[in-house]
């Protein structure tokens, strides 16, 4: 009887450990999949910073007295080469952004640039970029929810808690950037 005891027992403690060996192989694999996301995420910010120089390099050609314009955009480049975490590389993204539709506003104005062919290959560049680089964004957003949800569930709590797999930060856009634009059709470009 007291052999049957000892089994069970055994039994019971190498569930737990391969249970254990499984949860902590999932935050792994997990974990790996948000990094991997990030690194989407870089890629495009990468791909669209690289783009950022010809296209300014073009605007300036026309638009010379738009210095402060064009200034914004260099700096807001060079903050996101600079960005380190998550939450840099977010800050800086969507200042980039801002200066980037300061710079659309500008080319609003030069009707000859909006039709040269370097600055309308440039620009359809930069739309595939950005469109590449929202898919990128919510592909890592997902991967982080489905990361911290494991982390947040039973019996991953345990786990992640033993092993120092902590939560993900989410690639967040600011409040600016969520609302709606203004599109004014009247040609004054009050607007």
């Amino acid at each position: 009887m007291k052999n049957k005891g000892m089994w069970i027992a055994l039994i019971i403690v190498v569930v737990l450990v391969l249970m254990g060996v499984g949860s902590y192989n999932g935050f792994v694999t997990k974990e790996e999949t948000v990094t991997n996301k990030m690194s989407q995420v870089d890629n495009q910010l990468k791909r669209r910073s690289d783009l950022i120089p010809n296209l300014v390099n073009t605007v300036k050609g026309y638009a010379t007295q738009e210095k402060d314009v064009i200034a914004s955009v260099t700096d807001a480049r060079a903050k996101l080469a600079g960005a380190q975490t998550t939450a840099e590389k977010s800050k800086a993204d969507q200042e980039l952004s801002g200066a980037l539709s300061r710079l659309l506003v500008v080319v609003e104005n030069y009707p000859d640039l909006k039709s040269n062919q370097n600055f309308q290959a440039l620009m359809d560049s930069l739309e595939g970029t950005e469109n590449r680089l929202a898919v990128a964004r919510k592909d890592y957003n997902d991967a982080v929810t489905d990361y911290n949800q494991k982390i947040k569930k039973f019996p991953g709590v345990l786990v992640a808690g033993m092993f120092g797999f902590e939560k993900k930060d989410y690639f967040e856009v600011s409040e600016k950037d969520k609302a709606t634009p203004e599109v004014d059709f009247s040609g004054d470009g009050n607007k």
